[in-house]
């Protein structure tokens, strides 16, 4: 999956803002299974598929990657689905009893293959950045009311983004709540995480938690750093439970098995929130995070996901894509610091779950990022998504409220803009009431 970051025009240009090609995918299947079913005697009857691993048989359901690498199915049991290998008869049998009623097989659908941009990219998305801001001060399109200026600025105590937030000194700050990061990893040996609560695990067969990218360690940052050398404060829940999910690798490659394994984790950990700044371009909901969101929903836990930078504004406003489509997963745009839509960031299509829920601030976004850099500037829906998951963990700890109820707080407390709701939703993520 992409992180949703600096991914800037397509190189494929879309017609009307739809994908050509097909997506790329691993041979593998995933399968979703109806409630309170035995998945072992499921995939021996109907298609033959005899080991089958659990993430039930491991400690706080963190698959071991490497050891289920030559299991005909691993399941992530507090999701009811799996990624199964399955020759053309097997899968067929699979397939086949979708159609039918009898049987506790919900879905069956190929397991995606997802790319993270390399590094030149994240150059080219804060070149974007750049060239926007420039473009916006040149044409006189500053906030309503403040000239040629934007709307906020990064200080020496505050970045931007928890500016426009309504974040203060004295704003709540997530403490004993658990949010889990799914991207990269994270640097566990960076500075401005020391002492803080950090559980990390890989779901990346043949790599640790460490993040030899950037990215994730860049959203960790905004979602739940501090402060930085300098005394600037750019996290939003400077004081929740970090749970960082490895489930994109070192090279920027990953697929839906790490992906729900990595969901499957932080759902049985009791984490409040899921923060996925990646995403693919794919117009229709992928159905293993429809059912994953909406199973997670119900034990309590809300994902938000990255609504996508395959737009090109003001010619191609592109789509929400996969997985932030899914109607039971928050999509998050990308706002400026002028509070303007961010020039990649995507817009909401027509049907369920293909909308924009809410924004976030994602243009020239100060954070975290591993040593010895220890810090970056970088732009994309995958900065606006950590932002609302911090906001998410202070509202989690203020209120108590999970799941849809925590969801419901997040968009009645958004500061509406004057921008289509098409782009923005309910529109700007908010801290103060």
């Amino acid at each position: 999956m992409i992180p949703q970051d600096s991914q800037g025009a397509p190189q494929d240009r879309r017609a009307r803002g739809m994908p050509r090609g097909n997506p790329e995918t691993t041979g593998r299947y995933v399968v979703v299974l109806a409630d309170n079913t035995d998945p072992a005697a499921v995939f021996a009857d109907v298609a033959g598929l005899r080991t089958v691993a659990s993430s039930r048989d491991y400690g706080e359901q963190a698959l071991d990657m490497d050891e289920v690498a030559g299991a005909d199915a691993t399941m992530f049991a507090q999701l009811g689905m799996a990624v199964v290998s399955a020759d053309p008869s097997q899968s067929g049998a699979l397939r086949a009893a979708v159609q039918d009623s009898g049987t506790p097989v919900l879905a069956v659908v190929p397991e995606l293959v997802y790319h993270v941009l390399a590094d030149p990219a994240y150059l080219q998305g804060y070149r974007d950045g750049v060239e926007d801001l420039a473009r916006r001060l040149g044409s006189g399109e500053g906030a309503p009311g403040d000239g040629d200026a934007p709307a906020y600025e990064d200080t020496d105590e505050a970045t931007w983004g928890l500016q426009a937030l309504g974040i203060t000194a004295d704003s709540p700050t997530g403490a004993g709540v658990r949010v889990a990061v799914l991207d990269t990893g994270l640097d566990l040996e960076h500075p401005d995480f020391a002492g803080r609560r950090v559980t990390s695990k890989s779901f990346v067969e043949g790599q640790s938690a460490q993040d030899g990218h950037g990215h994730g360690t860049h959203c960790i940052g905004t979602a739940c750093g501090g402060v930085s050398q300098d005394g600037r404060r750019y996290g939003v829940a400077s004081e929740a439970e970090i749970y960082a999910g490895k489930v994109l690798g070192d090279q920027g490659s990953g697929s839906d098995a790490g992906i729900l394994a990595g969901i499957n984790w932080a759902v049985a950990n009791q984490c409040a929130i899921v923060s996925m700044s990646l995403g693919a371009d794919v117009p229709e909901p992928h159905p293993p995070y429809t059912f994953a969101g909406r199973r997670a929903l119900e034990q309590g836990t809300l994902i938000i996901a990255a609504a996508g930078n395959n737009a090109d504004r003001p010619d191609d406003p592109g789509f929400v894509g996969a997985p932030a489509n899914s109607p039971e997963i928050m999509a998050v745009a990308a706002l400026d610091a002028f509070l303007d839509i961010a020039r990649f960031s995507a817009r909401s299509l027509p049907g369920p779950g293909g909308q924009v829920d809410l924004a976030g601030p994602g243009v020239e976004v100060f954070s975290s990022w591993p040593m010895p850099e220890r810090h970056n500037t970088i732009s994309g829906t995958s900065m606006a998504t950590p932002h609302a998951a911090g906001v998410a963990a202070v509202w989690a700890g203020v209120t108590g409220r999970r799941g849809l109820e925590l969801w419901a707080t997040l968009d009645k407390q958004c500061r509406r803009l004057e921008l289509p709701s098409v782009d923005v939703g309910a529109g700007l993520v908010q801290v103060g009431s």
